[in-house]
């Protein structure tokens, strides 16, 4: 089921699912994509918990604003979802865009998140973290490439399919500039998140690892044999690795080393 809740920044729909009691979680969807890339998540993370998936401005069911688009809004924005819809700390699942989003929300307003799992995520632009730059290069609004994303935002938003085009250049110019954390920035993140990507995903597995090593209660898992669309090509072991950690406290390592500090304060 879905509805929309009237932010200060945009009115933004939103989907829930599972049971009303139950811990709450919220999944942010990526950049150009709707809450329907969650389908192969959303029925065994419904299981264990309350879900929320909002879809942020100019994407899905929310239309877009004036001017700019740039991850601080959307973090913002989610900010003031959490608090007006939720009205208690959450579970953040965020996938590209939405892992950058939930980095975003876990730096600024710590009090309101538990656990942050970062699917394909970056920390610093597009340009100088992408496997192959040219991919973001010729990013068009009617190439092939993003036919998939195109048709997804014509059957949910409110702006209409010929408001794509417009849509797909602010994200492009947002995408050259942001995000622009530094890893002292991410050394700031309390909340223990979890570093997920795929093989062979968008970024280069090196900015994937400075990532990881960036946040001091981290975890990484590299999904072997997936691209940046890990959630879809191996949803049972990409969900078995989200509960895996939203619901189980981190097993005492034999030999630590990274978290030797950790472990002798134990």
């Amino acid at each position: 089921m879905g509805d929309y809740v009237a932010l200060p920044g945009v009115r933004t729909w939103y989907e829930t699912d599972g049971a009303e009691d139950a811990e709450p979680l919220l999944l942010l969807h990526g950049g150009m994509c709707t809450n329907e890339t969650w389908g192969a998540q959303r029925a065994d993370l419904a299981a264990a918990y309350r879900l929320f998936l909002p879809e942020r401005r100019a994407h899905g069911h929310t239309p877009d604003v004036e001017g700019p688009l740039s991850y601080g809004d959307m973090a913002d924005d989610t900010v003031d979802f959490i608090e007006a819809v939720v009205e208690t700390p959450v579970h953040l699942v965020g996938w590209s865009d939405g892992g950058i989003v939930a980095l975003l929300v876990a730096l600024v307003r710590p009090d309101l998140v538990r656990r942050v799992v970062a699917i394909g995520a970056n920390f610093r632009p597009t340009p100088e973290i992408a496997a192959d730059p040219a991919m973001f290069e010729h990013l068009t609004d009617d190439g092939p490439a993003t036919a998939p994303l195109r048709d997804m935002y014509a059957a949910a938003s409110p702006d209409g399919a010929g408001h794509w085009p417009v849509v797909v250049r602010k994200l492009a110019d947002m995408f050259a500039v942001e995000p622009a954390l530094t890893t002292a920035d991410l050394s700031r993140i309390t909340a223990p998140t979890l570093v997920l990507a795929g093989d062979d995903d968008m970024m280069t597995l090196e900015h994937t690892i400075d990532l990881y090593r960036a946040i001091p209660a981290s975890q990484l898992a590299i999904v072997p044999g997936t691209s940046h669309a890990a959630p879809m090509e191996k949803p049972a072991l990409v969900n078995r690795l989200i509960l895996d950690f939203l619901t189980k406290d981190p097993v005492p390592t034999m030999l630590p080393v990274r978290r030797a500090a950790a472990h002798q304060d134990t």
